[in-house]
């Protein structure tokens, strides 16, 4: 089956593809299409959607936009397959590295400004879609994306609740802040890949998960924003304990 006619894969892609500014398309296309693969939003193994549908939402020519699946199949982040059932295909991060490539990740990296930026971008997000109010279809959305993450394989569930994640981001109404969202988020999930995935976090964290849906469709901003920042705050603590 093609991955487009899959579980909403233009919503899960939503918060992070826009038209690109004039002057700049070239990088701008590359940098969002980078971010799609860094967080998951389309897993290894599975297709990006059509040229034509992609060069349509960033707003470039199907010229520019082979020019960056050129850039990103010479990375080794996907690669083309033709036929009937083509297309360009994300390919399955390599664990090739090891300690080596932990050690290359967390140097690169200020874990404390990214785990402050992280949660004031994410508690006033979720501050504003409490405040502002959702109407029906985004109310749906988000929904949708918590019941997503509901009984989700561990081998799909950073997907998921990195979309999750992306969709209140989205929805508080402000695309800057969901731009700088979905770059921060990536680097987030550039850490977490680098410690385990633990079962008993994972429950505390859909706990977290549903209060925090049930303040923003109450809105209740002070409820959404206070347990945003103590899942926030647990996030934190993983990767200071593991990577600090």
């Amino acid at each position: 089956m093609s991955l487009d006619a899959e579980d909403g894969v233009e919503d899960r892609l939503t918060p992070v593809l826009r038209p690109v500014r004039a002057g700049n398309g070239f990088e701008e296309a590359l940098e969002q299409i980078l971010q799609v693969v860094r967080l998951g939003l389309v897993p290894g193994g599975e297709r990006l959607p059509a040229e034509r549908e992609l060069a349509e939402r960033l707003g470039i020519s199907r010229v520019t936009l082979r020019e960056v699946l050129k850039v990103l199949q010479d990375q080794g982040l996907v690669e083309s397959r033709r036929g009937r059932y083509g297309g360009t295909f994300v390919l399955p991060k390599s664990d090739a590295g090891g300690e080596d490539e932990l050690r290359r990740r967390i140097s690169a990296v200020d874990i404390e400004d990214v785990l402050r930026f992280r949660e004031v971008l994410e508690v006033g997000a979720t501050g504003l879609c409490a405040t502002h109010g959702l109407n029906a279809e985004q109310a749906g959305r988000l929904r949708d994306a918590l019941a997503r993450t509901h009984d989700a394989p561990l081998a799909d569930y950073r997907r998921l609740d990195t979309l999750l994640h992306l969709t209140l981001a989205e929805l508080c109404g402000s695309p800057t802040l969901t731009a700088q969202y979905a770059a921060v988020r990536a680097t987030v999930n550039d850490l977490l890949d680098c410690i385990p995935l633990l079962v008993r976090n994972l429950e505390h964290s859909q706990r977290q998960h549903i209060a925090l849906v049930e303040a923003v469709l109450d809105g209740d901003a002070d409820g959404a924003r206070e347990m945003m920042r103590e899942h926030c705050a647990g996030t934190a603590a993983l990767l200071r304990g593991f990577l600090a």
